[in-house]
């Protein structure tokens, strides 16, 4: 029962770890860390593989390199957008 959210607080974790490696925030604060958390490990998951340690069904390493991708290219978008 609290799978799911064992899950949304790693996804928030590893979304704010991508942050604080790449020295750029997510918006919408620690719901965009959660969100970019997720869909960071799902897309490293599903691009590397399920290698190295797992926490709450999440191989942290592959879930760690795809949020920073996420973060990268969401962070990118945004300050493109603002420049216009």
């Amino acid at each position: 029962m609290l799978g799911w959210l064992w899950a949304l607080i790693i996804g928030g974790i590893i979304g704010a770890l991508a942050g604080a490696i790449t020295s750029r925030d997510l918006p919408a604060g620690w719901i965009g860390n959660i969100v970019g958390g997720l869909v960071g490990a799902w897309i490293g998951q599903s691009l590397l593989g399920t290698w190295g340690p797992q926490l709450a069904g999440m191989a942290l390493i592959p879930s760690i390199i795809g949020a920073i991708v996420v973060v990268l290219i969401v962070s990118g978008i945004f300050g493109m957008r603002k420049r216009m």
